[in-house]
């Protein structure tokens, strides 16, 4: 069996998420009409593995349309899966409908026992693509929150949880598109957040400017890990995008990403789409893997979107024979 694999891993496959449990991934991406859940034990076979399934919503409702954005996180030892959706309404309208829904299961194995509803994040806006991660014992929530129009589509929020689906005190607007490569494609987003942690630092990754635009790409806020995480002066914006399109390898909008590690731990990996032609639109997203490295000064080093004509090595540590 070969040791190289070639993106896309998915196609189409919009919104990607990975998970690392133990000796299994775990994956999802956006299928807009219901929840999918993979299981693969190895990183670049992750689209190819198990699939379930997992949830299907109401004819009718709050979250009965447009799922978005599934992510799949462990919490204190439970499964829980975030999610977009809202009730079928379209544009403004519809945006002004959207919530992140939670779901809830206790099995050991995401692949059993029973998904149960936990409802909606009471969020102070309407919005899309929620995250959560732990610092110092704490649980924190990120989403893309709506609310200023029409200075900007979204812009992120934090605020602490006092469980999994539930938000104590202030939410705090940590960055907003302030940058021409924030507003690209007709709106002006900040969305996708997603926690790096490493080297005493936290890096919330974001992606920024219309997902149908060439120029849909990755910003980074960093922060100390001891630093108070609900003070908006604690995260330090980068003035430029640390992951964007290439246009040599014939990747564009180049965003809405996770992260993972190689089997073995030693590498670390981004799950990200990307579109493989100018102007090619949000239904040519496909999802790509590729690892990335670290500056001397400690932060990530993302590089540059790889070609889908690139033979890539597999993630350190993966049985060729899975």
């Amino acid at each position: 069996m070969t040791n190289t694999f070639q993106n896309p891993l998915m196609d189409p496959g919009a919104d990607p998420w990975v998970y690392k449990d133990d000796d299994m991934y775990y994956f999802m991406a956006t299928r807009r009409t219901h929840l999918d859940l993979w299981k693969s034990p190895t990183l670049s076979g992750i689209a190819n593995g198990e699939r379930k399934t997992i949830w299907t919503p109401p004819e009718e409702g709050i979250n009965s349309h447009f799922l978005w954005a599934p992510e799949i996180h462990k919490v204190n030892g439970t499964w829980y899966v975030y999610f977009t959706a809202n009730d079928g309404k379209v544009g403004k309208d519809g945006d002004m409908t959207r919530k992140i829904f939670v779901l809830e299961n206790s099995s050991q194995d995401p692949f059993e026992g029973e998904w149960i509803e936990r409802g909606y994040v009471n969020t102070e806006h309407p919005g899309l693509d929620g995250t959560v991660f732990e610092n110092n014992g704490k649980w924190y929530f990120v989403y893309a929150g709506y609310g200023n129009f029409p200075a900007y589509g979204s812009a992120l929020y934090i605020a602490e949880m006092s469980n999994p689906w539930t938000l104590t005190g202030p939410e705090v607007l940590i960055t907003k598109p302030e940058y021409e490569w924030e507003v690209q494609g007709g709106l002006a987003v900040n969305e996708g957040p997603v926690m790096l942690k490493r080297n005493g630092k936290l890096f919330l990754i974001y992606s920024a400017s219309a997902t149908w635009s060439d120029d849909y790409s990755l910003g980074m806020l960093t922060a100390s890990a001891g630093s108070d995480l609900l003070n908006a002066q604690s995260w330090d914006k980068s003035p430029a995008p640390v992951f964007k399109k290439s246009v040599e390898n014939g990747v564009f909008a180049p965003g809405h990403n996770g992260f993972s590690q190689s089997p073995d731990g030693t590498e670390d990996w981004i799950v990200y789409h990307a579109i493989p032609e100018s102007e090619g639109g949000s239904s040519k997203r496909s999802t790509r893997i590729q690892k990335f490295g670290w500056k001397a000064d400690g932060t990530p080093d993302f590089g540059v979107p790889l070609s889908t004509s690139k033979a890539i090595q597999v993630p350190s540590g993966e049985n060729l024979s899975d």
